[in-house]
């Protein structure tokens, strides 16, 4: 079984590959984040070069055309491109846990045919779980997969997809077994190209996260043959999906590191610039005060992601670590481009500003991949686990 767990990279390289995206988010992204994120446009051409950055096969084996990169170096580079602009890490991320389900979880055909194509980005996608009145609760989805002779007719609505619209594939997680008690038993996951009775519903509109597609998706006597159902085997479904979640967490606390970061330096440079009452606005206590805190945080954030990540890479069990991670991160990220919306006062306010958009972008990180309220339980039951005086 292939699994991300285990690589490593040198450190020469990993100074390089962050160098390198330290340019192209200088040289190409800053100076259109705005004109796309305004019009909720989808980045076309930063697509491209995403494609060519090696941005959609950064954590597939090089094997199979990926980069290979560990966790800790994939967070790293996800903190720097969301401190710039958090929305277009869900393109390549979202993308990345179907491959990375099917890498871990997948037999060798469906390796070979599948991740050679999804790390050169011809095939992208993501994933396609919630339903509209399952989210959290994975195992309340209604999507059905009958077996009709050597495949499958498959009926349903998904929603809240990322790159619903613009992706070509999805892991689709449905019921196999709709008796099956307890529930988790009758779940299976399938790879689910676009094809004849899967159509894309209506686009959803959000606060922020814009220029990501997010899409309701449709599948109607949808047919699939059993090559597709990963692993092969039915009723293994929602672990495979579940069994991504600690990276996506982790993925989700960069993003949110990348946030309270960003947000940060914003601050830090307006608050040198801008005066009241005679002298720069970073010489008032009640600023002081903000950036201290909005520092901390960041720090710790970074420390907390990285912890879990490197956990991830020795191959640990490190749910709690990722949660911790994720839940003090999306805060962090949420606080951070608060105070800066504060600190920049009215112009914080206006969409001539990066904290207008970080501002909107940061609840996300809140919410997905687990909401905080979930994560907090999840952290409380592991510490208590690992802490038993039975």
């Amino acid at each position: 079984m292939s699994s991300l767990a285990g690589r490593r990279i040198d450190a020469a390289d990993e100074t390089q590959l962050l160098h390198t995206i330290d340019r192209w988010l200088e040289k190409e992204i800053r100076p259109v984040v705005k004109q796309y994120d305004h019009a909720d446009l989808y980045p076309t051409p930063i697509v491209e070069q995403m494609k060519e950055l090696g941005l959609f096969g950064a954590t597939i084996g090089t094997e199979y055309g990926g980069l290979g990169l560990p966790a800790a170096t994939y967070a790293k580079l996800v903190m720097r491109i969301s401190s710039v602009w958090m929305a277009i890490t869900g393109i390549f991320n979202s993308h990345l846990m179907l491959a990375l389900a099917i890498e871990k979880f997948g037999t060798p055909a469906q390796r070979q045919a599948w991740l050679p194509k999804m790390a050169t980005g011809e095939v992208r996608g993501g994933l396609a779980l919630t339903e509209p009145d399952a989210g959290t609760d994975l195992q309340g989805i209604r999507m059905t997969a009958r077996a009709d002779g050597d495949g499958y007719v498959i009926n349903g609505t998904k929603t809240w997809i990322s790159n619903g619209i613009e992706g070509s594939c999805f892991a689709l997680l449905v019921k196999t077994d709709p008796r099956a008690e307890p529930r988790y038993k009758g779940m299976s996951l399938f790879i689910a190209p676009k094809q004849q009775g899967f159509r894309v519903g209506r686009k959803l509109e959000k606060l922020g996260y814009k220029s990501i597609d997010s899409a309701e998706l449709v599948f109607e006597d949808y047919r699939l043959s059993r090559e597709h159902l990963i692993g092969g085997v039915e009723g293994q479904g929602f672990f495979q999906a579940t069994g991504g979640l600690e990276l996506g967490r982790i993925n989700v606390a960069a993003r949110g590191v990348g946030i309270a970061e960003g947000a940060l330096r914003l601050s830090t440079e307006y608050a040198q610039v801008r005066k009241t009452f005679g002298k720069p606005i970073c010489e008032h206590q009640a600023i002081q005060l903000k950036l201290g805190e909005m520092a901390t945080r960041a720090r710790a954030a970074r420390l907390l992601t990285l912890d879990a990540a490197e956990a991830f890479d020795r191959g640990e069990r490190c749910d709690l670590e990722a949660g911790m991670a994720k839940y003090f991160s999306s805060e962090a990220a949420l606080e951070n481009s608060t105070e800066a919306l504060r600190i920049h006062g009215a112009y914080g306010y206006s969409k001539e500003y990066d904290v207008e958009r970080m501002y909107r972008d940061a609840p996300l990180m809140c919410i997905g991949e687990g909401t905080n309220e979930m994560q907090r339980i999840i952290i409380s039951k592991q510490w208590i686990k690992r802490n038993s005086i039975a």
